[in-house]
């Protein structure tokens, strides 16, 4: 997984997987590089191929996070098996998706 920042943002980007074995540990990366700074989280699922209930849970608190500082999160490029997921789930609709 890489972490970036850009103003307001962070960029995480090399997720293959998000699942039970990994989801808390991304959880927490992600928030301990979030800053008072930090609005906005830009995740890119471009390589990501699996997102399971646990991952799901990592991604709804880090929306609540950043919605604590009026922000979003947003998923870049899921792939389809992810896209279908977030469809089933509808959490299409709490997150701001971008195709890119």
């Amino acid at each position: 997984m890489k972490v970036q920042t850009n103003g307001d943002t962070i960029s995480i980007s090399g997720i293959k997987d998000l699942g039970a074995s990994n989801a808390n540990s991304f959880r927490d990366q992600v928030r301990a590089a979030m800053s008072d700074a930090h609005k906005h989280i830009e995740i890119d699922l471009s390589q990501a191929m699996f997102l399971d209930s646990c991952g799901l849970g990592a991604l709804i608190s880090l929306h609540k996070a950043t919605c604590s500082r009026s922000g979003l999160v947003r998923l870049i490029n899921p792939t389809p098996p992810v896209q279908q997921i977030l469809e089933l789930t509808r959490m299409h609709r709490i997150f701001e998706i971008v195709k890119r």
